[in-house]
């Protein structure tokens, strides 16, 4: 019988995994899938031959991790950061472009040149600091304070009203508010300032990388990790109850709230399950995969530079998509956001073909197809796309919960973004990973940190269990 039981194999759960596996555990992970990875799958899924991410595609956040650096990952995967992390069409001849150079970013917005760097170059030279803030639960004293400090300053500036009076032009708001809006919700809002202020500061940091031949290759080096140390993973095997598990000492879910409040049952108390009734989950996403004879034939040609492409226009067009979804509504004109790895990675898809990844925000559990709306919008920047279509596979967020129970009402975030479930992730807590029941924590991105491939949520939990149930204080080495 195993020490330790991990339910659900995705970026947090590996993570626990192999912390705990490389404490001298027994473990077993057990996942519902025919492969383990959750949001860190590579498919192919439209045409042989292209290989397309089911979930996470981008790893800005992989790259800043504490976990993932203790790890070792960019030793193990192979990444390509590209020189323009992002970019941001106006329309179809003008674009603003998030080089990872902060003064060639900077320089290519005219008179909002000095104003992008006072923004973004404090966060920049104290990143760790930054990422130590952010990839934690707020219920506790910073390690850099100064960085706490610029960022959280930045985040009070750019989330209310008075942000619009930071710029003069269209380019640098329309950047921001791309990159905020990778946290659905009405803008300005703190929780969308604070995403888009961090995925801008690693932009110019490490950089958004991307893991050669897909996202899966990380989830891979997870389980590679994790059998070497003696782990075991059973995949095809889904989970109802503790019954359905070996019995452990400690049982760690890589899983939604929903699920915890199913598996635990009666052995929760009445207020802790009140709490997690509480916990709201989010916009869902609708994501259409493509299989494309060619690059996409953007009007501009400096976007066949940026791997990863925000489409949505100005910043008020932005803002006026995300308020919609908001309201439950389908805007005519959404914000998209696409991702193109065939820029850089030539193993994605057959000589001279490409594959293309795009998702939008739709109201929680939409069951519509969103093929239509999204060739619409990226035909307002690439006239003639159409053409180049070899083959679609799309997902309504209904269907996407249908095949991840995680992703409720197509909810990829693991719960709504606002500043309040930032600190009531599921529950207010110092130690929120843990719940009542011995034995039992929670490590998926329903805790803080929250969303994003980082591991840190299967970190902090295997550690806590670490410390209570087994008496380790001291976090194994990780390093390959």
């Amino acid at each position: 019988m195993p020490d330790v039981n991990v339910v659900g194999a995705g970026p947090n759960g590996l993570a626990a995994a192999v912390v705990c596996a490389r404490a001298g555990l027994s473990v077993t992970v057990t996942e519902r899938a025919a492969t383990a990875g959750g949001g860190l799958r590579t498919a192919e899924l439209t045409l042989p031959g292209f290989r397309h991410d089911l979930g996470s595609a981008v790893h800005p956040a992989a790259l800043a991790s504490p976990f993932f650096r203790a790890f070792g990952l960019t030793g193990r995967v192979p990444f390509v950061i590209p020189e323009v992390s992002y970019a941001h069409p106006l329309d179809a001849r003008r674009a603003a472009m998030a080089y990872r150079d902060l003064d060639r970013t900077a320089a290519g917005l005219g008179p909002d040149g000095p104003a992008w760097t006072r923004l973004l170059r404090p966060l920049v030279d104290r990143i760790d600091g930054v990422v130590s803030f952010t990839g934690h639960q707020l219920l506790r004293r910073p390690d850099d304070p100064r960085a706490a400090l610029e960022y959280g300053f930045r985040v009070l500036a750019l989330g209310t009203p008075a942000g619009r009076m930071l710029f003069r032009g269209p380019a640098a708001p329309a950047l921001l508010s791309g990159v905020a809006a990778h946290a659905p919700g009405r803008q300005p809002a703190l929780a969308q300032a604070g995403a888009g202020l961090l995925l801008a500061a690693e932009a110019h940091a490490a950089g958004w990388g991307y893991p050669v031949g897909g996202a899966q290759a990380i989830a891979d080096a997870l389980v590679a990790d994790l059998l070497a140390h003696g782990g075991t993973l059973r995949l095809n095997t889904e989970v109802r109850g503790p019954g359905d598990l070996d019995p452990a000492r400690v049982t760690l879910l890589d899983t939604s709230t929903v699920f915890l409040d199913r598996f635990a049952g009666p052995a929760l108390p009445d207020g802790y399950r009140r709490a997690l009734r509480r916990y709201r989950y989010g916009t869902g996403i609708a994501k259409v995969d493509f299989a494309l004879s060619g690059p996409v034939p953007w009007t501009n040609p400096r976007l066949h530079l940026a791997p990863t492409v925000h489409l949505g226009g100005s910043r008020v067009e932005v803002e006026r998509a995300e308020r919609l979804v908001s309201r439950g509504r389908p805007p005519r004109h959404p914000f998209l956001l696409l991702a193109q790895p065939s820029v850089l990675d030539a193993s994605r898809a057959p000589a001279g073909k490409a594959v293309l990844w795009a998702y939008t925000h739709v109201p929680a559990g939409w069951g519509g197809d969103p093929v239509l709306a999204i060739v619409r919008e990226i035909e307002r920047f690439a006239p003639g796309f159409r053409d180049t279509i070899l083959a679609t596979a799309s997902h309504s967020p209904a269907e996407l919960a249908a095949g991840n129970p995680n992703l409720i009402g197509g909810d990829i975030l693991g719960g709504a973004v606002t500043l309040g479930q930032l600190v009531r992730r599921p529950v207010v807590s110092t130690r929120p990973w843990s719940t009542p029941v011995p034995g039992l924590y929670l490590c998926s991105a329903s805790t803080p940190p929250g969303p994003a491939v980082h591991g840190m949520n299967g970190w902090f939990a295997a550690a806590l269990a670490l410390r209570e149930h087994f008496g380790i204080r001291e976090l194994p080495d990780l390093a390959p």
